[in-house]
């Protein structure tokens, strides 16, 4: 199964049997006696192979069915490697196109591929389509709040803000969506509240949350804004909003009162 252009599967041999650009040998865990394998150990397994496939330009790289011959179950170590291939196809910066993940034991191969596939399923059929994570910020220059007229529909003024990179934090997200909306640097950041009414925009479920912050200067509209407005709390009330920004700004001004 393909994620953002990394195929990813699963194969019944040992990595030397797989045609792969890179091999990764399975190493001996070095877990205490009688204990059971590492959850770190298989996910820093993982990682090192695919790294070391992109330092040597591999297109593709086989990795062991970690743990398993520890004694960790085919379940747990499929789904420990599966996370690891998802989180790096889906992060948009692996030059590695294809990860194989190879289980030799004939006994837990079905278990361990049955897990690794039904996993990729449940993400591509279930959780990549959301709800998604946004944010926005209520900005406040001397002279009102700054907003952003939509160029794009849903059509109507809204807060400046957007959608969550894949690797990035609320706070940065906030920060590089005001900068791209309205060109100002974000002061005093705080985070007001979460918004998560399955109808707030009509094109997919979102979750917003929303932060205050100051800015100094004069807002430009940028990126998909198509104009730029500083309003005062009496011309707020009169303007068509897009989503739910109409109410978040009424709930902030009831909590500043």
């Amino acid at each position: 199964m393909q994620i953002r252009g990394v195929e990813i599967e699963v194969l019944r041999a040992a990595t030397d049997e797989a045609d792969a650009e890179l091999i990764v040998p399975e190493q001996a865990s070095a877990r205490p006696s009688g204990e059971w394998p590492d959850e770190r150990m298989v996910r820093a397994g993982c990682a090192r192979g695919i790294i070391e496939a992109q330092v040597r330009g591999a297109a593709s790289v086989a990795l062991p069915a970690f743990g398993i011959s520890d004694g960790m179950s085919p379940v747990m170590a499929a789904k420990i490697m599966v996370q690891e291939a998802i989180r790096v196809a889906r992060s948009g910066t692996c030059r590695v196109t294809r990860i194989v993940l190879c289980c030799k034991d004939d006994r837990a191969y079905d278990v361990f591929a049955r897990t690794v596939n039904g996993y990729l399923r449940h993400f591509l059929d279930v959780l990549i389509w959301g709800p998604f994570v946004t944010v926005d910020a209520i900005i406040e220059v001397s002279a009102g709040i700054v907003l952003v007229k939509r160029s794009n529909p849903p059509l109507g003024y809204a807060l400046p803000g957007g959608f969550v990179d894949y690797g990035e934090s609320l706070e940065d997200a906030v920060c590089r969506e005001a900068r791209e909306e309205t060109g100002l640097a974000l002061l005093d950041l705080r985070q007001f509240h979460t918004y998560s009414d399955p109808g707030r925009d009509p094109r997919f479920q979102t979750v917003s949350t929303v932060f205050s912050a100051r800015a100094h200067g004069v807002p430009r509209a940028g990126d998909d804004a198509a104009d730029v407005l500083v309003a005062s709390p009496e011309e707020i009330a009169a303007l068509p909003f897009a989503f739910d920004h109409g109410r978040i700004l009424e709930d902030w001004r009831a909590k500043r009162t």
